[in-house]
């Protein structure tokens, strides 16, 4: 049994790792598509090795439906990483981060357009901060911007992970989270492995440093403590803890590469940051208990 402090503390911790995602997307002297073929290769062989000393098995319970759907994932989360690191590349960490806190708004927008849900005052509000947010955050309205592109690729890694998002909440329910992450971070490597393992040779060895840590840590480790802290949290109280993922961020970024925020970008932040907050308190909790739905950030 988890404590609250413990799980507590794992629920930052997971948030700022996965808030350093895109501190090592800059760090990394390669292209997006290099970048996330490491990502999840290093995560499926950290993950593998964390199935075999809890002894879970990793196709145990799956079958064709479910097997299908965990491939569909996993192509969903391959374009989310690929679309962020080159919001990265772009724009900047912070830039590229805030652009990606807009899925909770593209998750309303998606219910209310593909599932006929009735917008109501919650969801409005949201759409709105979200919105207003990122008019604050954008360097400029100039296409050629180099900050402007970048915050677009964000806004697509947010699109794409509300995709992911609803995919999981909907099709992988019942399955285990380590066996959800496994088999997409899988996908993911398989599927950009003929975009990156030509372009290997490029890497220095600073930065497969980098990609060791961040597939074994942004995103094995942070994937296993966030599923730990739900043994000591709701899932709406973690939900808001990893809601802080872009300030720890924006804070990495401004300390290691002296990315410092306009007042502007910092007050299109605070409205995002509150949609985020928002967002996880005002939804219910679902009436029967299920497994942690696997989360996947950037």
């Amino acid at each position: 049994m988890v404590s609250h402090r413990g799980a507590l503390f794992s629920a930052h911790l997971a948030a700022i790792l996965f808030g350093l995602t895109g501190i090592f997307g800059a760090l990394i002297h390669a292209d997006a598509a290099v970048i996330t073929w490491g990502r999840a290769a290093f995560a499926v062989a950290a993950l593998a090795a964390f199935a075999l000393v809890q002894r879970r098995p990793l196709l145990r319970g799956l079958n064709a439906r479910q097997g299908g759907v965990l491939l569909a994932t996993g192509l969903l989360l391959a374009a989310h990483w690929v679309t962020f690191f080159i919001a990265v590349k772009v724009g900047g960490v912070a830039v590229a981060t805030l652009g990606f806190a807009s899925f909770p708004a593209f998750i309303a927008l998606l219910d209310i357009l593909v599932f006929r849900e009735r917008i109501g005052t919650a969801e409005a509000l949201l759409l709105t901060l979200v919105t207003f947010g990122l008019v604050l955050v954008t360097p400029s309205f100039d296409l050629g911007d180099r900050g402007t592109a970048g915050l677009l690729w964000g806004v697509a890694s947010g699109l794409s992970f509300a995709l992911l998002a609803m995919a999981n909440r909907r099709g992988t329910r019942g399955v285990d989270a380590i066996q959800v992450a496994f088999w997409q971070n899988l996908v993911v490597s398989i599927v950009m492995a003929p975009f990156a393992l030509g372009r290997l040779h490029t890497l220095d060895h600073a930065s497969w440093i980098y990609l060791a840590l961040l597939g074994v840590f942004c995103t094995g480790l942070a994937q296993t403590l966030f599923v730990r802290s739900l043994a000591g949290l709701s899932a709406r109280s973690a939900g808001m803890i990893i809601a802080l993922e872009p300030v720890y961020a924006i804070a990495c970024a401004w300390w290691l590469f002296g990315q410092q925020p306009s007042k502007r970008m910092l007050a299109g932040a605070a409205l995002i940051m509150l949609a985020i907050v928002l967002a996880a308190r005002g939804k219910a909790p679902p009436p029967d208990p299920v497994p942690p739905e696997p989360l996947k950030t950037a």
